[in-house]
């Protein structure tokens, strides 16, 4: 067991455990009333052997005097019955109690989660699997009915019942309670170790690659057009069978492991039983216990076994709760990324006049900064196109208008007011985007449309659609408005899901419009219904259109050529096709020239 593993084990059990109470400070009198029942419910399992003890000794006063030892006996099982009654009644109050203060705990862990990952920065959610995160959220949550559960239910029990049997017998025999003591911290300790240095560090790989599986289950269900429009399906059954030969190797390791580990505490437990026997015999033989007396010990050491054997199940118990709510914890810990300032306020959005005001901006750790000292206005109500290779900054100035990232000098302005000290909510609310791949929730179209205003009546929807030209279609629909169109949209076409993505971006009506131009891999008909829509959603607002192809910004007012992060040419298409030697009009030519080609191509097959 290296030092480094325990260390490791040890952190991960005061993380998670400082992170469990102080879930329960928000419901402190609720779990303060489960402890304080628990503990008067367990005390009775301790004092019951003292009358069965009692019991024992009264009996053997049968010979002498009947009435009297007929009366000691009634006495000690009347109090044996009123100690059993009042246990029930206690841990029934804990146990039903438990239920809310675990459920809201729950609640609680799954909703703050979420709140979180909702906003992370655009770069995580890039990085991470949706189906792992998903898991770590879901395992997390139900690892905390299991902590709950272990820590108040039975742990606190357990050393109550050790606590108060220890003093009891101490009181009477110190040398009976100095056994239990030894016995009952030795067979502790070595469950603690056992469990913090040699199981943890198998589960904690376990639950890797168990986040790694639902990841992947995730990966291959959610392309499942991509694989069947390969004939795939072998290949990925392949893929899967090898992530679970991984989790089914690491998992039998940590099972071998607690095995082991129950195999060692079994072996302790009987070596501990043995010792109180014989100290209890001892002690008879010496004259310095009586038949109940022994009785008392016998029984008494019989519910501080059963405990004990319980310990070390629910030692293993919390250690795999640990293990299974780490990854949780630690998302928790995770910096937000772009977080709303201290006094941040809403912003108010008048003319819609867009301002980079000497930016620099580089991703991440990068040394080399995207954007280096980069000053553009953009005109409320101005239509402007963005165009470049690939890499040259052009998606990466949208999302600095959306603040998916903090400028690393400079300010980026609207209407004069920096987006550094506006609430990301009120900006965002500001801004409607149409992307280039257009992602609908597996909802109804009418909640994807709305989506942009909840409030939004059935009427206000349907204008909506019609403005962006989709009303026809969804009508067609068995369903209507009511239909829905699966995960991502994939029950739609393209071309109709770029039509109720622009109906969404029509309904919210917001003073600035994004639109990540998307109409190069649309049919002809496809392509002309939704540019009429595009002319007019811009109308009367600030535009900046992504341009991947140079024939769709002929008509807007001005086109900013970018090339490594600087705009080195801006101006109208007409001015910038004069420019000899331009990069836009280099730009253009190479594309006219490939779809020149592509249609005699299209000709000649």
């Amino acid at each position: 067991m290296s030092a480094d593993r325990r260390t490791r084990g040890a952190d991960a059990i005061r993380t998670v455990l400082s992170f469990t109470f102080r879930h329960w400070r928000r419901q402190w009198r609720l779990a303060a009333l489960i402890a304080g029942t628990i503990a008067l419910a367990t005390f009775a399992d301790v004092v019951i052997p003292i009358f069965a003890g009692q019991l024992i000794d009264a009996l053997a006063l049968v010979g002498q005097d009947r009435d009297r030892a007929l009366e000691l006996a009634l006495h000690a099982f009347g109090a044996m019955v009123a100690l059993g009654a009042g246990m029930v009644v206690l841990r029934h109050i804990a146990w039903s109690a438990v239920i809310p203060f675990s459920l809201r705990i729950m609640s609680d862990v799954a909703q703050d989660s979420f709140h979180r990952v909702q906003r992370f920065s655009t770069d995580w959610h890039a990085n991470s699997f949706a189906g792992s995160v998903v898991r770590k959220i879901t395992r997390g949550m139900w690892a905390f009915d299991t902590l709950d559960d272990t820590l108040l239910l039975a742990l606190w029990p357990s050393l109550v019942v050790l606590a108060s049997s220890v003093v009891l017998l101490g009181l009477h025999w110190p040398l009976l309670g100095l056994v239990v003591a030894a016995g009952s911290i030795a067979y502790v300790a070595l469950t603690v170790a056992l469990s913090v240095a040699y199981i943890a560090p198998a589960a904690r790989l376990s639950n890797a690659q168990d986040t790694r599986l639902g990841g992947t289950l995730a990966d291959a269900l959610g392309c499942n057009a991509v694989v069947k429009s390969f004939g795939a399906e072998a290949r990925e059954d392949a893929q899967l069978g090898r992530v679970v030969a991984k989790w089914r190797r690491r998992t039998r390791r940590t099972w071998t492991r607690h095995t082991r580990n129950a195999t060692l505490q079994l072996a302790l437990l009987l070596v501990i039983r043995s010792s109180v026997v014989a100290t209890a015999l001892w002690l008879w033989w010496r004259g310095h216990a009586t038949p109940g007396d022994v009785t008392y010990v016998l029984t008494t050491y019989f519910v501080v076994h059963g405990y004990l054997r319980d310990i070390g199940m629910h030692i293993n118990h919390l250690q795999r709760s640990v293990n299974e709510m780490e990854e949780l914890v630690a998302m928790h810990a995770e910096p937000l990324g772009v977080e709303d300032r201290p006094g941040a306020r809403p912003i108010r959005v008048a003319a819609g006049e867009l301002r980079f005001d000497h930016v620099t901006f580089r991703y991440g750790g990068h040394p080399v900064p995207l954007y280096h000292d980069l000053s553009v206005t953009i005109r409320g109500g101005e239509r402007v196109g963005l165009v470049g290779p690939s890499g040259s900054g052009k998606t990466t100035f949208v999302k600095l208008i959306q603040r998916l990232y903090d400028v690393t000098e400079g300010r980026v302005l609207i209407d004069g007011q920096d987006l550094a000290g506006a609430t990301q909510a009120s900006l965002r609310s500001q801004i409607a985007i149409v992307q280039q791949e257009p992602i609908l929730f597996h909802r109804s179209l009418a909640e994807n449309i709305a989506y942009a205003r909840p409030t939004a009546s059935l009427a206000e929807i349907e204008e909506a659609a019609r403005q962006a030209n989709a009303h026809d279609f969804i009508m067609r629909l068995p369903k209507g408005y009511a239909t829905l169109v699966g995960e991502r949209g994939v029950k739609l076409s393209g071309g109709e899901r770029q039509r109720v993505a622009l109906a969404r971006a029509f309904l919210a009506n917001a003073p600035i419009l994004i639109l990540d131009e998307a109409t190069s891999s649309l049919d002809s008909e496809s392509e002309a219904l939704i540019q009429d829509a595009m002319e007019r959603l811009m109308v009367g607002r600030t535009t900046i259109v992504i341009a991947h192809r140079l024939s769709t910004v002929r008509t807007l007012d001005r086109i900013l050529v970018f090339n490594q992060g600087r705009i080195v040419e801006e101006g109208s298409h007409a001015a910038l096709l004069h420019r000899p030697g331009g990069l836009y009009r280099r730009l253009f030519e190479q594309q006219s020239a490939v779809e020149r080609d592509q249609r005699l191509g299209g000709m000649t097959a």
